[in-house]
């Protein structure tokens, strides 16, 4: 299993458990994880472990307030390296683009970053994610970059607009945290105005970052080269359909290779582009297929078909069924 996968494991969760009077055997258990996880050098779970940890969290914690909680814990020694690298930017929007890009060495996220004249947003999406992440785990990532904005600038910075695919209750108190009301949509988002954006961060330090950089971009490297080049065109698929990109060269052009040497670089491998395209279709798909307030047109457009009986022609060759089938039989398991 190649490390882009895995979801490192912060030794700071340790401390974190032991404020909030969680024994961390008993997360541990409850996740069928081994109960020494927290206490190996480099400990590192896959997406479905990390749910379920978070899972088993929500549990023993028995509190809905859990992402709140955590959140008025976290402090810069807490962060990850990339996070803590991005303190020193000089504002949020600087310091967004670096954690979405480094994100991925201690996660297998995407944060899509949109600026605009008036605002800056960030949608988060889990990448190898088969089921809905927990309500707790998607609030706290929401509460963070809130927390992260306000304790860089030293100010009281209320987000433009925060959705979540099920908000977090009770309703009031995450209200009075953000500053607004959480509001249902179909992905994680936080949108901050443009001038809170640009504030400056009061821990901006240039010197520190040139410190960080070449670490980061060493580790990124790596990461890059024990990767397959179908585990990259994956990665890269998941990030560039919902955005209606689906194309060979849009691909290469992301990886940074030309076309015929990433058609090359996948035969290598044992597989072709096309072959890697309709797989991650059909598992986004499936994902997509477990939501409910999802119509077939807009999953359709979501993995990258401009017409839907185009997606519902493939969807049949690839599974047997018809989307609808699909999701009568995903909902009756859940």
């Amino acid at each position: 299993m190649s490390q882009e996968k895995l979801f490192s494991v912060n030794p700071a969760w340790r401390v974190l458990l032991s404020d909030l009077g969680i024994r961390p055997t008993d997360i541990l258990r409850r996740a069928g994880l081994p109960d020494d996880l927290l206490n190996r050098e480099q400990a590192a779970m896959t997406t479905d472990e990390y749910f379920r940890f978070w899972q088993g969290l929500e549990v023993e914690a028995d509190d809905p307030l859990l992402p709140l909680s955590i959140g008025q814990m976290v402090s810069v020694e807490m962060f990850d390296p990339p996070v803590f690298a991005a303190l020193c930017s000089p504002n949020l929007n600087v310091a967004l683009q670096r954690i979405s890009r480094y994100k991925r060495l201690v996660m297998p996220m995407a944060i899509h970053i949109k600026e605009t004249k008036s605002s800056t947003r960030l949608d988060l999406e889990w990448l190898d994610a088969i089921s809905d992440p927990p309500v707790s785990l998607v609030s706290m990532e929401l509460v963070f970059f809130v927390q992260l904005s306000r304790m860089a600038t030293r100010e009281r910075i209320t987000p433009l607009k925060i959705t979540a695919p099920h908000p977090p209750g009770p309703a009031a108190d995450y209200s009075a945290f953000f500053g607004t009301e959480v509001r249902k949509g179909k992905t994680p988002t936080v949108a901050f105005s443009a001038s809170d954006a640009a504030r400056p961060f009061l821990t901006a330090n240039e010197k520190m970052w040139q410190f960080f950089e070449p670490e980061l971009r060493k580790r990124l490297s790596e990461l890059d080269g024990s990767a397959t080049m179908i585990e990259r065109v994956r990665a890269a698929l998941l990030e560039l359909l919902p955005s209606g990109s689906a194309s060979i060269d849009s691909v290469a052009t992301k990886l940074g290779v030309s076309t015929r040497t990433l058609q090359r670089r996948l035969k290598e491998d044992g597989g072709n582009f096309q072959i890697v395209l309709n797989e991650t279709r059909e598992k986004l798909a499936l994902n997509y297929l477990k939501n409910p307030a999802l119509s077939g047109a807009e999953i359709a457009f979501l993995i990258g078909y401009e017409d839907p009986n185009s997606f519902f022609r493939a969807f049949h060759a690839w599974t047997g069924e018809t989307p609808e089938q699909a999701r009568r039989g995903l909902l009756e398991l859940n």
